[in-house]
């Protein structure tokens, strides 16, 4: 109920004005039975505004992290999620990945749709990554085609980190339902499912028309979050040499001297060397220089 509240109600026609949403390839969706909607994965909205243009419901596997977060901001992704009937899965792998697998197999043998982002997490870059083998064998093991979507815009629309989006217009192509019954009963030979996730991938990379890298996008996250460590280490090398009193007390004893300077200024002090052909409020002229701050 919560689920259609939302979205003919609360947010869809919100979001249609808005964000004036188009969609091509409508037709490919079928009116009936169960299909897997395989999706490019660019942005958070990416789950909100698929299923606002579908007709039919569409449930998403959500990783388990949207359910259990903390303060407001995670308990409204929370109550969203769990309110459109989002199903929270643990990305860890093993026993894990069986358990998503049980989940979405429940999903399709209900006859519904299910979405799956076959890249496991959003792109880092805009690019398109190597598809996780999860969507072949959902596909095999419930006999069900895989619809490729590409969502278009919606990294533009909200970047990864930002809350409040950009209104730009955002788009969803829908491609021809893939049709793997060739490979049925044969889930548990893990060159089919490469194949079978490789032709997904390729689909959505004519559909989307982003440059395709065959590397895991978690990989590079990795390689990506290793090269920011790296050169922030680098940043505070360069500002802190060996040997010198770190930034921080730096500017804490900046911060003490200039302190004392207000308070010789609010309290002058005749010099201990004054003489009586210098007057007591002349001080020799300084360079302003503060003691342990250093130049840019």
């Amino acid at each position: 109920m919560f689920y259609w509240l939302l979205k003919t109600v609360v947010l869809g026609p919100v979001l249609r004005v808005l964000f004036r949403p188009w969609v091509e390839g409508e037709e490919h969706i079928p009116e009936e039975g169960a299909a897997i909607f395989a999706s490019n994965h660019l942005s958070f909205s990416d789950s909100i505004f698929l299923p606002l243009m579908v007709p039919r419901r569409v449930t998403f596997l959500a990783k388990a992290d949207y359910f259990t977060g903390r303060g407001a901001k995670g308990r409204l992704t929370a109550m969203f999620f769990k309110g459109v009937g989002q199903v929270p899965v643990d990305r860890s792998g093993g026993k894990a990945s069986d358990a998503a697998l049980r989940s979405g197999l429940r999903i399709l043998r209900r006859g519904e749709f299910l979405g799956i982002y076959p890249e496991g997490t959003r792109s880092p870059d805009g690019r398109l990554y190597r598809g996780r083998t999860g969507v072949a064998r959902m596909a095999l093991e419930a006999k069900v085609p895989v619809i490729p979507v590409a969502m278009i815009g919606t990294d533009k629309a909200q970047p990864t980190g930002q809350i409040i989006p950009n209104i730009t217009r955002v788009g969803i192509r829908v491609g021809e339902p893939l049709d793997f019954s060739r490979y049925y009963g044969m889930e548990g030979d893990r060159f089919v499912l490469r194949s079978v996730t490789d032709e997904i991938m390729y689909e959505l990379m004519l559909l989307s028309e982003q440059e395709y890298v065959d590397m895991y996008a978690s990989s590079m996250k990795d390689r990506l979050l290793q090269a920011a460590k790296a050169k922030a280490q680098e940043l505070q090398a360069a500002v802190r040499p060996s040997g010198s009193p770190d930034l921080e007390s730096a500017l804490d004893e900046a911060e003490a001297e200039v302190e004392r300077r207000a308070n010789e200024a609010n309290n002058p002090v005749e010099p201990a060397d004054a003489s009586p052909d210098r007057p007591v409020d002349e001080r020799p002229e300084s360079d302003g220089g503060l003691p342990g701050a250093r130049a840019s």
